[in-house]
């Protein structure tokens, strides 16, 4: 999918591309390519004489391949964005391409950052002026879209809590509870290398002294929305271990009430069998054997040798 972003009257106008003929007309200010065909990424190739990799967006690229300049002036910048979904939260990468001021963005799916930026430029005019203002309105949005999905976390975590801290927990509790934390755990690390990355992007495009005075305040303001997240993160992780800690502690707790009961159970059954095995050797001193009564009475024997035990531990507490 081709999408190009045009300034008209102060707003970003899209248009979505078909054909070379479309796009040559055109002077964007961003050109957005989702999961591009080869003849898509020939038409933006030709158009605006670009060379866009193969593997532009490939995971398998050095840490030090993600942020470099070309001889040419071209800036190549490969960040990751969070997507968070009900299934599988995730990271995407996102390769950008600055030249002759348009901004060239290539991925394989659709990033929530995205959306959230066109339908804010639609509606705010004067939000974007030029090329590197889109790319900074990504990051701006990246942070965004990071701290709703913090608080999403607070809110799930809540009920977690609510869970983990009522008087009782049962085995099936704990194991739904035990998938959520791992579910949040896993987004909230995420969340934490997302915005390390996004540190990254930024310090470098501060460092290569693209920004204007307004732009690099702007990027100034950023990093510190994103160091203001971080001590959530950190809390967050402090939190899911406490209730991870607690769960297993719930889980620990119905284990030993089982062990304790097999446990009272073998004690108080000792003494009956200890009678069991006199009474089976037969020897014929035993004033049983010519006593009328004297199976009886071993049976009487053995029943409160079951029941004095369990009345001692009734009595101590441990039942």
């Amino acid at each position: 999918m081709l999408n190009v972003f045009a300034l008209v009257s102060g707003r970003l106008y899209q248009e979505e591309i078909t054909s070379a003929d479309a796009l040559s007309s055109l002077y964007p200010v961003w050109v957005d390519m989702e999961s591009p065909t080869p003849e898509e990424t020939g038409w933006v190739a030709a158009r605006f004489n670009l060379t866009i990799p193969d593997n532009i967006v490939d995971e398998d690229l050095e840490e030090s391949a993600r942020f470099y300049e070309e001889d040419n002036g071209q800036l190549h910048i490969r960040s990751d964005f969070l997507i968070d979904s009900d299934d599988t939260p995730r990271n995407v990468r996102v390769a950008f391409i600055l030249h002759d001021n348009v901004l060239f963005s290539v991925h394989g799916e659709d990033v929530p950052v995205f959306r959230l930026l066109r339908l804010r430029a639609r509606r705010t005019p004067a939000l974007i002026d030029d090329a590197k203002d889109v790319l900074l309105a990504l990051y701006d949005a990246d942070a965004e879209y990071s701290a709703d999905s913090l608080e999403g976390i607070y809110d799930a975590l809540e009920e977690v809590s609510a869970r983990v801290l009522r008087k009782t927990v049962t085995d099936p509790d704990a194991a739904e509870v035990l998938a959520a934390i791992a579910r949040q755990e896993d987004l909230n690390g995420r969340i934490r290398r997302n915005m390390m990355d996004t540190r990254r992007a930024i310090s470098f495009m501060m460092r290569s002294r693209m920004l204007n005075a307004e732009q690099f305040e702007e990027s100034r303001q950023i990093l510190r929305d994103i160091d203001s997240l971080d001590s959530h993160t950190a809390f967050l992780f402090d939190k899911i271990n406490f209730l991870m800690n607690a769960t297993v502690g719930f889980i620990n707790i119905n284990q030993n009430r089982i062990i304790k009961i097999f446990s009272v159970a073998s004690v108080a059954l000792l003494p009956p069998t200890l009678i069991a095995s006199i009474y089976g050797m037969n020897f014929r001193a035993m004033p049983e054997l010519d006593w009328a009564y004297g199976y009886p009475y071993a049976m009487a024997l053995m029943a409160a040798s079951v029941i004095a035990p369990f009345w001692y531990f009734r009595r101590k507490g441990w039942l």
